[in-house]
C-alpha cells in the first residue's frame, strides 16, 4: 500500500477530485494549507502599500491506495498540471498496515 500526499493549487482541486472518483478512488482526506516552494510567493499592492505574500494557499490531498493503483492515481493527478511554477508536489510513502476501526479489518481489505 502507498500513501500519497498531493499538494495542488486550490483552483485545480475539483478537477483532480473528479479524476480520482472516475478511476474508483472513493476515500480521501483534504485540507487547505499555506506554503511556498520555488516561487517564494509574490508582492501585492493594497491601498498604495506593497507587501509580500510569502505563503500561498494550496490544497493537500491524502489518500492510501493499493500498489497496483498507484500509476492510475498519478495519471489522474496530472489534471492539476498547468506547466507553471506552483503546480504542486506529490509525496509517496510506504504504508505498513491499515486497520478499519469499525470492523477490525487489516491491510488492503481495510481500504
Amino acid at each position: 500500500m502507498k500513501k500519497l500526499e498531493i499538494i495542488i493549487r486550490p483552483s485545480k482541486f475539483e478537477e483532480v477530485k473528479q479524476q480520482l472518483t472516475d478511476i474508483g478512488i472513493h476515500g480521501m482526506n483534504y485540507s487547505e494549507v499555506r506554503g511556498f516552494g520555488r516561487q517564494h510567493g509574490h508582492t501585492e499592492v493594497y491601498r498604495g502599500s506593497s507587501y509580500a505574500v510569502d505563503c500561498l494557499p494550496k490544497v493537500k490531498i491524502e489518500i492510501v491506495v493499493h500498489d497496483e493503483a498507484l500509476e492510475k492515481v498519478l495519471q489522474a493527478v496530472s489534471a492539476a498540471r498547468t506547466g507553471e511554477i506552483g503546480d504542486g508536489k506529490i509525496f509517496i510513502y510506504d504504508v505498513l498496515d491499515a486497520i478499519r476501526i469499525r470492523t477490525g479489518e487489516r491491510g488492503p481489505a481495510a481500504l
